[in-house]
């Protein structure tokens, strides 16, 4: 066993896992995962640079995982960086501050590579169920981008496209510093008609409908299966491997995008950090869904943090 961390910082949240892997026997033991909302990409696609304020909460998130990674004696550590810092013009301020309190320099991956550590945290637990069929189509609804991998045993094709909860939300839903509460009908036109150009970009190289799997990754995804169960809290384990229909999605798709935002906070396995940007991330994966006329979706809790430990390891 090999005792690692990895982080993940993306456009909405920074994650850390701590776990022993076992590339022997392909299993990886967490010992501690958690996620905290620091909203990185706050501004981004409307300044092209990230906020100070954003940047603080972020090194703040650093250095209480800086502490969970000494508690736990974790021999290596990888950090990288996903959509917002990739986009910035002072991502050197953001790269500086994670040197200063972690140690290590974070790792600006290209959308390619993102998709290809997601594919291998989803997947890896899934080759070889009979209920499953392969090619798998991978989805990462982030805040910035969404990553689409198809593959079977490996990566066949992958791309990275600049479409996420967080960055419709700012480009669509928001009017007068405020989110659309709720947005009309019209500014849901706008946002579906940029996911469907973006989906058109990623059919370009990735060939989504020729996958018989469709497998969701990411908070967008994981809290649509949560208010798909009624769960009375986030529960990891119900989550994780939970299968939602297409009817279930479209519904409460638009179950969400016509509420307001004390509604859609009174749900309870809601993350407050997600009230504002769940419509937007919703309707990303209802689009991919009708794209390639899934029926389903199969939900996984493992993902790129997983891709980048066994990367580590």
């Amino acid at each position: 066993m090999t005792r690692v961390a990895a982080i993940d910082c993306g456009t909405n949240s920074i994650r850390l896992l701590v776990a022993d892997a076992d590339p022997a026997t392909g299993e990886l033991v967490d010992l501690d995962r958690r996620m905290t909302i620091v909203r990185l990409g706050q501004g981004v696609d409307r300044t092209g640079r990230l906020a100070p304020e954003a940047l603080e909460r972020t090194f703040a998130a650093c250095r209480e995982y800086a502490e969970i990674i000494k508690e736990h004696g974790a021999e290596k550590l990888r950090f990288v960086a996903t959509s917002a810092s990739r986009d910035a013009e002072n991502r050197d301020e953001f790269v500086r501050g994670v040197v200063d309190i972690l140690g290590v320099e974070p790792e600006v991956i290209t959308g390619d590579r993102e998709a290809e550590f997601s594919f291998t945290g989803a997947t890896r637990e899934l080759t070889g169920r009979d209920d499953l069929t392969r090619p798998f189509l991978v989805v990462d609804i982030g805040g910035g981008s969404t990553e689409f991998v198809v593959g079977g045993d490996h990566v066949a094709a992958a791309r990275s496209v600049d479409v996420g909860c967080v960055r419709m939300t700012e480009r669509h839903l928001v009017h007068d510093g405020k989110v659309s509460d709720p947005p009309t009908e019209e500014r849901i036109a706008a946002m579906r008609a940029d996911i469907e150009a973006a989906l058109d970009l990623a059919e370009r190289t990735v060939p989504l409908r020729e996958a018989h799997t469709l497998v969701g990754l990411a908070g967008s995804v994981t809290t649509v299966s949560a208010i798909a169960q009624d769960l009375p809290e986030y529960d990891s384990a119900r989550i994780h491997h939970s299968r939602i229909s297409h009817d279930r999605v479209r519904e409460i798709t638009g179950r969400l995008l016509r509420s307001t935002h004390a509604e859609r906070a009174a749900i309870p396995s809601m993350h407050p950090g997600r009230v504002d940007v769940i419509g937007a991330g919703a309707l990303v994966l209802l689009a991919i869904m009708e794209r390639i006329g899934a029926e389903e979706v199969v939900v996984s809790e493992h993902d790129i943090l997983d891709g980048i430990a066994w990367s580590v390891a």
